[in-house]
Parts: structure tokens; C-alpha cells; sequence
């Protein structure tokens, strides 16, 4: 028998018993509908914490502050020491601790840390609306680390840091208000920011909308890249020189070809000197370990119906070795050896794990593709952006995959059990 054939009648003998099948294949049904769905909620809540992670900053920098004097719960505050305070709200750090001012010569320093690239001080600056082509103007605030930051586009592109033309990504949820009829609309457009310097003089600074993005709930602010805020820095000093002497928070850049043991001597070298240094992924790593934990407990509780499904499995081919014996013996005295016949058997297992799965990944992708676009319009739609149920081609192929995987292990004994058979017993079987 060949090979198009034993596929064939395989698919055959499984509708053989309608109803057994059937209830096989709902058990595997509901293990596949679980896992794909599980999945799904891990790819939507993971691309949701990476894009908010991207408006956060570069997986290459270090956000680098004066090591901070934490005070424990019921120690008293930390005396000031003028020698090593600087008088700058850099609104780093957890509560009950103080964070010193970065200072010219602090970021000197850093800089000359081996490993380091290079180092800018994140000037903070707080613009006081912005309009465009003279219409309403709406209050507006910039992200101070913005130029380091890879936003959640819906229309346009990423700021060029090394532009000498003040660019600036705008939120989506200005662009109506603004009068643009849509994002696209809005990406090329000059729009006019208002800022008031220590001195109380108003001014206005134009600036080119260069992307749109999806509001981040990590982030605040619009996207503004080193020349526009550069220019609303100097506008917002009056023309006082001294009047930026120290920095809360510092952006440093070190080679992205260093591995994770090279990342902390690196950190030890930063904190030897004074300075405490972080990546994006020390700042969310631990919500990333959550969902995954989350994740992984509701894939265990999948994987548990499909093992009860392998037990059905196995019921259901048993079973029907034993239906068929006379059956098996026919085949084997014609010629039939035990490798085709093991064959035969399994491929009944894999077909019954394959509809399963098929079936259960299918009704999940359609029901769950209904259920995100209800959610994310609905009780969601405070969090712009996020796909609760991500469907990944790889993820749900390699779900019907292990179905099947796990369907073949199932169906071994029962297909070993046949392939045994003697013909002889088997043809005198009642």
C-alpha cells in the first residue's frame, strides 16, 4: 500500500465511529481553542510593553543619575550637603530618596568611563501650548528623553537626531483638535510651539511634524528631537547663559556589541564613580517576567486539557483495534508487514490531533479577532495601541504542530498493539 493510500484510509477508518471521534476531537478542541488563545493574549501584551518600552528609550543607552542617598522607612530624612546638592527637580528615584544634580563635569567624567560612547544631559523643558496655521492652541508638553525614544508610529517616521531641523513627533490625540483630517495629514506639516523663558517673555518656536504616534502610558509628552529641544531650551533660558548649570538625569550610549556581563562591570564602573545607572530593561524587566508568568499559567492549564485529550486518544484507537482485529489480520495475510500497519494507525492519531487543533486554532483566531476589536473600542480603549489578542502565524502553526506531536505519542500504543498482531489468531478473532 502506498503511501497516498495509507493517508486516505487512514482518514477513512477515523469516521468509522462518528460519535467516538467526534468527542475525541472535541476534547483536543478545547486544549488547541485554550493554548492558541493563551498565546494570543502573550503576543498582544508583549508587543504592547515593547512599544511602551520603545517610548521609554534605546536598548543601547544608560539613563544615568547621581547616586541617590536612600533613606529607610523611619531613618529621617538626609541631611543637605551643599557640597555635593545641586538645586535641580530631575523627579528621578523612587520615593525617600534624593537625587544630586549631574554637573558639567559629572557628565565629563562619565564620558571618559571606558565603554561609554558618549553622554548628553537631558535638558527638561516645558512648553506652554501648540498650535498650527494660527488656529486654537492646545497645552503641550515634550518627553525630556524623547530624542532617544522609539515611538509607537501610526503615520510618518522616527526623529533624526542628527537633523539640524527641529522636528517633532506629535501624539495622535492632537491631530484633529489641531485641524489635520488625519495623521498622514498632519506628518510634513509646520507647527508653531509657545514658550515662556525665567524672564516671563513669551516666544514661538516652529517645528516639523515628522510622525504621529499612539499615546504611551510610560511616556508623557510629544517627541521632540536634539535641535528642537535644543531651541526651546535656549528660548526658555532668556538668553542667560548660566541659567543651565546642572542636569537631573543623563543619556549615555555604550556599545550595543556588549554582552549582559559586560553591561554590569560597566554599571559597577558607573557606581564606583558615584553614578547609578539603568537600562530600559532594568526598568520594566520585572513587568515582562510578570506577564510571561502569566502567560505560562494559563498555557500549563491548556497543556493539561490536551494530555486529557491524549488519554481520549488513546481510548478511541484502542478501541478500535480491538473493532478491527479480523480486520488487521486480512491486511497482514495479504502482505500487509507491521511498519505499514503501525503507520496506519498513527496517521489516525496525527489526522483526529490535526482536525482537533485545526478546528480549535480556528475558531479561536475568528472569535478572538471579534472579541479585541470589541475590547479595544470598549473597555480597552484607554489603552491606545494594544491588540489584547495577537494572532502569529508561527505561534498557531506550532500549536496544531504539538497537537499533532503530541496525538502520535498518544496513538503509539494502540498502533504498536496492532502491528503485533498475529494474523493467523486474528482472522479466527470474534
Amino acid at each position: 500500500m502506498r503511501t497516498k493510500d495509507l493517508v486516505a484510509t487512514a482518514i477513512s477508518n477515523t469516521f468509522r465511529s462518528k460519535l467516538r471521534t467526534t468527542l475525541t476531537v472535541l476534547a483536543i478542541f478545547v486544549g488547541a481553542f485554550t493554548l492558541t488563545l493563551t498565546n494570543a493574549v502573550g503576543a498582544g501584551v508583549s508587543q504592547y510593553v515593547d512599544a511602551q518600552v520603545g517610548a521609554l528609550g534605546s536598548p543601547d543607552v544608560f539613563i544615568i543619575t547621581q547616586a541617590s542617598d536612600a533613606t529607610a522607612a523611619g531613618d529621617g530624612p538626609v541631611e543637605y550637603d551643599a557640597e555635593s546638592s545641586a538645586s535641580v527637580s530631575s523627579r528621578q528615584g523612587p520615593p525617600g530618596t534624593t537625587t544630586k544634580a549631574l554637573t558639567d563635569a559629572d557628565l565629563r567624567a562619565i564620558a571618559e568611563t571606558s565603554g561609554i560612547e558618549s553622554v548628553d544631559p537631558i535638558r527638561s523643558v516645558q512648553p506652554d501650548y501648540v498650535e498650527y496655521d494660527s488656529g486654537t492652541p492646545y497645552e503641550f508638553s515634550i518627553n525630556a528623553t524623547s530624542a532617544v525614544t522609539t515611538a509607537d508610529l501610526t503615520a510618518g517616521a522616527q526623529l533624526d537626531g542628527s537633523a539640524e531641523e527641529a522636528q517633532l513627533v506629535l501624539q495622535d490625540t492632537f491631530v484633529i483638535p489641531l485641524g489635520f483630517a488625519s495623521a498622514d495629514d498632519a506628518v510634513g506639516a509646520s507647527v508653531s510651539i509657545g514658550i515662556t523663558d525665567i524672564l516671563g517673555e513669551k516666544h514661538v518656536v516652529d517645528a516639523t511634524v515628522v510622525g504621529v504616534s499612539l499615546e504611551s502610558l510610560l511616556a508623557a509628552g510629544a517627541g521632540a528631537n536634539d535641535a528642537l529641544i535644543a531651541e526651546l531650551a535656549d528660548a526658555q533660558s532668556g538668553g542667560i547663559d548660566t541659567a543651565v548649570t546642572s542636569y537631573g538625569v543623563a543619556v549615555a550610549h555604550f556599545d550595543t556589541a556588549l554582552a549582559a556581563e559586560g553591561i554590569s562591570a560597566l554599571k559597577a564602573d558607573l557606581a564606583t564613580e558615584g553614578y547609578s545607572a539603568s537600562t530600559i530593561e532594568d526598568q520594566l524587566g520585572a513587568v515582562q517576567t510578570v506577564i510571561n508568568g502569566i502567560v505560562g499559567v494559563l498555557n500549563a492549564f491548556a497543556v493539561i486539557a490536551l494530555i486529557a485529550a491524549a488519554f481520549g486518544i488513546i481510548n478511541t484507537l484502542l478501541m478500535s483495534v480491538q473493532e478491527r482485529t479480523r480486520e488487521i489480520g486480512l491486511m497482514k495475510a495479504m502482505g500487509m508487514s507491521g511498519g505499514k500497519v503501525y503507520t496506519l494507525f498513527s496517521l489516525e492519531a496525527i489526522f483526529i490531533g490535526f482536525l482537533g487543533s485545526a478546528i480549535g486554532a480556528g475558531v479561536a483566531i475568528g472569535l478572538g479577532s471579534a472579541l479585541s476589536a470589541v475590547l479595544s473600542q470598549g473597555f480597552l480603549s484607554g489603552l491606545p495601541g494594544l491588540n489584547i489578542l495577537l494572532f502569529e502565524p508561527m505561534s498557531v502553526a506550532f500549536v496544531i504542530l504539538l497537537v499533532m506531536v503530541i496525538a502520535f505519542l498518544s496513538g503509539t500504543l494502540p498502533a504498536q498493539r496492532a502491528a503485533k498482531q498475529n494474523p493467523i489468531e486474528s482472522l479466527r478473532y470474534e
